[in-house]
């Protein structure tokens, strides 16, 4: 009986050691991105934290554009690139 409860206790600890070293919440400083459909576009809000960085749009013809909110105003401002830093690989493009 003690034998089990030791090998238990073991097995727990030793699990709870290796749950430790998991990464964390993957939420946590991770852009979130909400997409909308509206007309012939698509729009992607990209959000950090809960805050609106930029918006992505990509019309049905023609090249996307990004929408990034001015500073000191309530407008967005048109830029031809994005303003963050997010890891973007293109493995293949036609």
């Amino acid at each position: 009986m003690m034998k089990q409860l030791l090998f238990t206790l073991g097995l727990l600890l030793s699990l709870s050691s290796w749950a430790a070293g998991l990464p964390g919440d993957p939420e946590e400083g991770e852009p979130d991105i909400r997409i909308h459909h509206q007309d012939d576009n698509t729009y992607y809000e990209y959000r950090i934290n809960g805050v609106l960085q930029e918006i992505k749009v990509v019309p049905a013809v023609g090249k996307p554009y990004y929408l990034v909110p001015s500073e000191g105003h309530d407008s967005m401002t048109r830029v031809e690139e994005s303003t963050l830093l997010i890891p973007k690989w293109v493995i293949f493009r036609w």
